[in-house]
């Protein structure tokens, strides 16, 4: 079944705002779920809607809440997030790296204590839409751990995703976004809801074996995610712990940190303006020819093509802008269930059950 993009972000506004957030958090995290689903990305999209209202059940997320500025350093900021919806807070902190970038050139921004920052990927497209280049770092404290290190087989790391963005081309931003596990959880949910296997060598069940059912990862009792390309990704997942748990106040993973109860995001981001180093005419024109040397590469498949970070993700947009963004029925009974939860209008559901 398709869904039209506009419809969806209506009905997700609705039930953000049934279950207490003001508009315009109800707006930043439905309008950011939805944009995740259609640059294809459906594991951090609308399928989330039942995890964040049980989140604000638990209070493990207080909507309405907006980041505090905990020190100053001019280039760098320490902020905390005070357990607000990540889409909103994780907005104002990218707004603030741009504007610090453009008044020094650089800035690192230290985002801890924000509810799930969503599709990481966002934050860098941000501000390569606004001519800066980003580089972004993200764990999770404590309820976020799923990832066994190389060699293992119990959850040690969080899933750690990292993130980079330039202004690209034609206005058109290149993003990179990876989890530094095989996967990400939330495609485990996309292929548990779709009833489909996983890909092998993504996932061990808690005696470390491998597995492809995703109701095996769930457990009881629970198994964990692999760290992609072995020891590689492993290491990645580490550091990235480092930069964004130690090097923002967050904690790095771990069963006894003070926010392990609930899920907690950690970002530290950096942010250049290639015009506060006298290159941005040069930036412009080196990236837009290394773009073109990479999307012309004689394709290793006939009738392929290659392609530059962020191609597949825009294409698959316009696909789903034009068609609609295809949900399962079991996402589309929890999404109708939330509404009745919260309250949405019989009308608004009406449209959806439709």
């Amino acid at each position: 079944m398709t869904i039209s993009a506009d419809l969806l972000r209506d009905y997700a506004v609705a039930v953000f705002r049934g279950a207490g957030l003001d508009d315009e958090d109800a707006r930043d995290v439905a309008g950011h779920l939805v944009d995740a689903n259609l640059l294809g990305m459906d594991s951090h999209g609308i399928i989330r809607v039942t995890e964040y209202l049980q989140c604000i059940d638990d209070r493990h997320v207080i909507a309405n809440r907006r980041m505090k500025i905990t020190k100053d350093g001019g280039a760098f900021v320490l902020v905390d997030g005070q357990f607000g919806f990540g889409q909103t807070i994780g907005k104002q902190a990218v707004n603030l790296g741009v504007g610090k970038a453009k008044t020094h050139g650089i800035a690192m921004i230290a985002l801890r204590n924000s509810g799930h920052l969503g599709r990481i990927g966002a934050w860098p497209q941000m501000a390569a839409e606004a001519g800066i280049v980003s580089l972004h770092f993200v764990n999770s404290s404590g309820e976020g751990i799923l990832v066994a290190p190389f060699g293992g087989k119990e959850r040690r790391l969080s899933a750690n995703p990292i993130a980079a963005g330039a202004p690209g081309p034609e206005g058109k931003p290149l993003v990179f976004d990876v989890s530094t596990s095989a996967v990400a959880e939330g495609k485990v949910r996309v292929a548990k809801n779709k009833g489909e296997m996983l890909p092998e060598g993504v996932a061990l069940d808690h005696e470390g074996k491998p597995i492809r059912d995703p109701n095996a990862f769930y457990g009881p009792p629970i198994g964990a995610l692999l760290p992609f390309g072995g020891h590689k990704g492993s290491g990645l997942s580490f550091f990235a712990e480092i930069f964004a748990g130690s090097l923002t106040g967050g904690c790095s993973s771990h069963p006894k940190n003070p926010t392990a109860d609930r899920f907690v995001n950690n970002m530290l981001s950096f942010y250049i303006d290639p015009s506060g180093l006298g290159l941005a005419a040069f930036f412009k024109e080196d990236v837009a020819r290394l773009t073109d040397w990479i999307r012309t590469t004689p394709p290793a498949k006939p009738g392929d093509k290659v392609r530059a970070p962020g191609d597949v993700e825009l294409a698959t947009k316009a696909e789903r802008l034009a068609h609609g963004i295809p949900l399962d029925k079991t996402t589309i009974a929890q999404l109708v269930a939330a509404g009745k939860r919260t309250g949405v209008s019989a009308a608004t559901l009406a449209r959806l059950e439709a």
